[in-house]
């Protein structure tokens, strides 16, 4: 379908609440959406694409139709959006791991039911309890939950070795009861299994209310040996939720989230709260598509989350408002069969504990990103803003310096990825101009001049650069490309907008379309770096050229003081302050007697005057 159609057809559509799919040529699905009313939802993809992000741009360029899907209500739409997205995993969602990340524990339905870990549930009427975290953590808290209640992990048959040969080590090291031996019942066994069941749930409270009333009553019956064992359960159970993240995210009454896009690398991390003392921390490293906002992450990740989950805190605290909160509240309320608040905390020890959880995104980001990723990371977000075919690997930036009439320069700076190549820097004196500035025309004879010096093959103004950057706005670069076209030179042209605080704070074509970089931090500074050392060169040639033109003309004139007297005078006294200041013998020092005296005379001889 052309863009005209399928805008056509998205303004077709009712103001109803539902999800949209996305797809290719092929057929497949490349995005999947929600939305609150389609028809305004979906037409927006298909408007004036200018005030789209790279990301949309690209992902409407792939489109061919959409599909969509009517619901009934928002979090509805919610709940079949992160369906299809797992079903489909499409190229421009932000997904978690596949369900090879995301374990299930299963319990088989026989006499002596034993656990085991599944990548997926299935209908055997085995019981099913996850999905967990990594297959590691997963079987670690696993191991830790029958090593608690003493229950078997060896590879014996019940009924049929009971009694058939001696217990296994694991019995001697006292990490099973030896159910192998014929003095324990079934229904100890299955006891004990319906407990590490109420573990897996999440029921670890009513578990361990339950046990120590238990131990009480074999304490009062004079039964310690039971009381005993019955206690050393107690304190292994009480000690899983703060040793096994699995579990302390079962157990946990509280999740702080924290999320950072990092330069190269996104993570986000999860706190696991119980009863106000952290149980756990939980963090996972993942890729999103292009310049996603990291409130668009969050609302990815969160519904991916929990909605498959059967076990969910009573209370989740977020960053910052994604705009789905009070949807995915109804939606985890009626699964988990009490009341789970999602909310942004705004002050006190809640909003303490999300900018803890925040730091530890941040932390975890940073140290899985190494400095070659955060320069490629730069680098292909600034090539994707500014339309490149691929990040610009020189750039080139110009900026002019005056005072008023005199002394008009120019700088020219080289950057080699997110580094000034300094020795590649260029400094040049405007020669066109006759006592009057003109910053156009200024720019102009510089990157003429800088283009002619490549044309003849002058080994320092080569290569050409991937990008120019001119200190100025639209009209600067459009001065700029008007050269550039003399040149038939295809090089990309961008003026450096400032705002009122002197700040680099958008890109802008000749054309006049402006590309905004303040929101995205790695950008906003590595152009802002750019433009600073620009007008430092800038600035600092145009001191030294001021100077020079200063003392040449008050040394001037002088009988007997030639160009290298001269030059040798400005070289040991610095200012013409210090040259009238100092006596004949003074001056004699540098130049002969005889020029010493004309140059005292010269000054005095003015001062009397």
């Amino acid at each position: 379908m052309t863009k005209d159609e399928l805008r056509e057809k998205a303004n077709d559509l009712p103001l109803l609440p539902g999800v949209y799919l996305m797809m290719d040529k092929t057929g497949k699905v490349i995005y999947v959406g929600k939305a609150k009313k389609l028809k305004n939802r979906v037409s927006q993809y298909f408007q004036d694409s200018a005030s789209h992000t790279v990301k949309t741009r690209q992902m409407v360029s792939q489109v061919d139709h959409f599909d969509t899907i009517f619901v009934s209500s928002e979090f509805e739409a919610l709940v079949l959006e992160n369906s299809l997205i797992k079903r489909h995993s499409p190229k421009y969602n932000i997904l978690l791991k596949d369900d090879k990340g995301y374990p299930f524990v299963r319990l088989s339905r026989e006499a002596y039911p034993r656990f085991s870990m599944v990548n997926r549930c299935a209908d055997d009427g085995a019981k099913y309890f996850g999905p967990f975290g990594g297959r590691f953590e997963t079987r670690q808290a696993l191991d830790a939950v029958c090593t608690a209640l003493r229950l078997p992990t060896c590879s014996r048959k019940f009924p049929r070795d009971i009694g058939a040969e001696r217990p296994c080590l694991n019995f001697h090291m006292g990490r099973c009861d030896g159910f192998c031996r014929s003095e324990m019942t079934a229904e100890e066994y299955n006891r004990r299994i319906r407990q590490a069941c109420q573990l897996l749930e999440g029921k670890s409270k009513q578990l361990l209310r339950e046990m120590t009333a238990e131990m009480e009553a074999e304490a009062e019956a004079l039964q310690f040996e039971q009381a005993a064992a019955l206690r050393d359960r107690i304190n292994a159970i009480a000690a899983l939720g703060k040793k096994q993240t699995v579990i302390a995210g079962l157990c946990a009454d509280t999740d702080i989230w924290g999320i950072c896009r990092g330069a190269g690398k996104c993570c986000y991390a999860i706190l696991h709260m119980e009863n106000g003392n952290l149980a756990g921390r939980e963090t996972e490293l993942f890729t999103a598509p292009m310049e996603e906002s990291e409130a668009e992450m969050l609302s990815a990740l969160t519904a991916q989350y929990y909605l498959p989950r059967a076990i969910l805190p009573h209370e989740i605290l977020l960053p910052m408002d994604t705009g789905d909160c009070e949807n995915l509240s109804e939606v985890l309320t009626k699964r988990a069969g009490h009341k789970v608040w999602v909310h942004v905390p705004q002050r006190g020890e809640k909003a303490d504990l999300r900018t803890m959880a925040q730091r530890n995104a941040a932390e975890e980001a940073e140290r899985a990103t190494t400095a070659e990723e955060r320069v490629a990371h730069t680098l292909a977000l600034l090539g994707k803003m500014l339309d490149l075919p691929a990040p610009p690997k020189r750039m080139e930036s110009f900026d002019i310096s005056n005072t008023g009439k005199s002394d008009i320069v120019a700088s020219m700076v080289v950057y080699s990825g997110t580094r000034p190549l300094k020795s590649a820097y260029r400094r040049f004196r405007i020669q066109s101009l006759d006592g009057h500035p003109d910053d156009y025309a200024s720019m102009q004879e510089v990157l003429r001049r800088r283009l002619q010096r490549a044309a003849d093959g002058d080994e320092k103004f080569l290569p050409l650069p991937d990008v120019f950057l001119i200190d100025g706005g639209e009209t600067h670069a459009r001065a700029a490309q008007a050269v550039a076209g003399e040149f038939a030179v295809q090089v990309p042209i961008f003026g450096m907008v400032k705002d009122d605080r002197h700040r680099t704070r958008a890109l802008v074509t000749p054309e006049g379309r402006e590309i905004g970089i303040v929101n995205n931090q790695a950008v906003f500074s590595l152009i802002g770096q750019i433009q600073e050392e620009t007008h430092r060169f800038a600035i600092t040639y145009h001191h030294e050229s001021h100077t020079k033109s200063a003392m040449k003309s008050a040394l001037d004139d002088i009988p007997g003081v030639g160009p290298k007297r001269r030059e040798a005078l400005r070289k040991h006294f610095g200012t013409i302050k210090a040259i009238k200041e100092a006596d004949v013998e003074t001056l004699a020092a540098v130049v002969p007697r005889s020029a010493a005296e004309a140059v005292y005379r010269h000054f005095h001889s003015e001062q009397g005057k």
